[in-house]
């Protein structure tokens, strides 16, 4: 049989190719140019483009050398987390749930204990999960380790109330050195409502609102928000009481509810014991399923959560002031909690931002934020907070009162990009009012 021979000359060369070899380099030159067409397809069909208009896109990029000084304090605090953990010798047997009193839980409460006191700088420590759950730590000051305390809150606001009533009795008065308390605490104290129901002006405590000029004051310090905003907490620099929630920074996004109260031990104490009854031991309380897992987790992620926060606020005011916007803190403003407060100047306006930003959350965007009364707050607030755990600010959501002058608060975000996103609805919302 005669065979097909093919001459190839090239440089001064030549040689014969055999049929065979002529099909071989016949399919692999095809191969070659299909593999370039599919390149140039996917760069010219599924090549990623940024999903940022130019407003966003502009204060990005300006934005650079506050995100990285972000990212500094983030691995400053996940080291002290990590540290902690390590000191508190965490393990996966600390994640198992409990039932009944909890008599047979595996330390899990103690290392969390343990590695939250020493995170906060706090001598004593309260710190929640989801059903009636006790423990207490009470370590020789020889030992050099600290006091903590886990019990039951569901809320922030619950865990200010106990630090109060812990540190107040009647006759006594309470001083607001920082400015007006948030809404939700003006019940508590009696500055309006719910008569009868047993708030610190009924039991005889006053209150007022002055400068700082006491040094013998109790300092009681509303913590939420604040959580791994700074390299260092309140009651590391003297604070003899703090209180915050879960559901906020410390739980990391994931932490199912809660709250905390942390300090000095007579006060933790005290607290617990008006969170309980006076007398009660602080040894059982079970925690079912993998709550504590949760717990832990949480708390190990909140840093990077925290910084993500920090960085959708920064991007908020950068975007809204150049909108013109009043923006507080202002634009590049260093933080000291994870809000950032924009004064929108109408309920159109207010309404139209919280529609927006729920259109971009991951969960119910398709329902539209209304005004609406709710517990707490003596006007109506809209909320936009389409969140995988129900009411978390710690996830990307915000959230204002329809009164003057119509301020709407951002808060949270497990990615800075989210607010970036959510962003690009809002300029275009807002401008199809003007």
């Amino acid at each position: 049989m005669a065979m097909a021979t093919l001459r190839v000359q090239s440089g001064g060369f030549s040689s014969v190719l055999s049929s065979s070899s002529v099909r071989l380099l016949r399919s692999q030159c095809v191969r070659r140019v299909a593999v370039q067409q599919l390149r140039i397809h996917a760069r010219t069909e599924f090549s990623i483009e940024s999903p940022y208009g130019p407003q966003v896109a502009d204060a990005v990029k300006a934005l650079r050398p506050e995100f990285e000084d972000v990212d500094t304090l983030v691995a400053v605090n996940l080291n002290r987390v990590i540290k902690a953990y390590a000191n508190a010798r965490v393990g996966s047997h600390h994640f198992s749930g409990t039932t009944g009193y909890g008599h047979n839980d595996a330390g899990g409460r103690e290392a969390l204990d343990q590695a939250f006191a020493e995170i906060v700088g706090a001598e004593a420590a309260i710190k929640h999960q989801f059903f009636t759950f006790f423990s207490l730590l009470l370590t020789s000051p020889s030992t050099g380790l600290v006091y903590l305390f886990i019990v039951q809150f569901f809320s922030g606001t619950h865990a200010i109330a106990c630090a109060l009533y812990a540190a107040l009795r009647p006759g006594g008065e309470l001083l607001a050195v920082a400015g007006a308390p948030y809404d939700t605490l003006e019940e508590v104290i009696g500055l309006r409502g719910s008569a009868g129901e047993g708030s610190l002006k009924e039991f005889g405590v006053s209150y007022r609102e002055v400068p700082a000029q006491n040094p013998d004051c109790v300092i009681v310090v509303d913590n939420c928000y604040g959580e791994f905003v700074e390299a260092i907490e309140p009651t590391a620099v003297g604070a003899d009481l703090m209180a915050g929630s879960l559901i906020k920074n410390p739980g990391g996004t994931i932490a199912p509810c809660g709250g905390y109260v942390a300090g000095k031990s007579k006060w933790v104490q005290a607290a617990a014991a008006r969170l309980c009854a006076p007398g009660i031991g602080m040894s059982a309380g079970s925690t079912p399923g993998d709550v504590m897992r949760l717990l832990f987790q949480g708390l190990f992620l909140a840093p990077q959560m925290v910084g993500e926060s920090i960085k959708g606020t920064l991007l908020v005011a950068e975007v809204m002031a150049a909108e013109g916007f009043d923006c507080r803190p202002a634009p590049r403003v260093r933080r000291n909690d994870i809000i950032q407060a924009v004064q929108l100047g109408s309920r159109d306006r207010l309404l139209a931002f919280c529609r927006a930003v729920q259109k971009n959350c991951p969960v119910g965007s398709y329902i539209q934020p209304v005004a609406g009364a709710t517990a707490g707050y003596e006007s109506e607030v809209v909320f936009a907070d389409g969140t995988f755990i129900d009411g978390s600010t710690s996830e990307v959501s915000c959230d204002g009162p329809l009164r003057e002058p119509f301020v709407v608060f951002c808060q949270g975000g497990t990615h800075w990009t989210h607010w970036a996103l959510a962003l690009e609805g809002v300029v275009q919302a807002l401008r199809q009012l003007k």
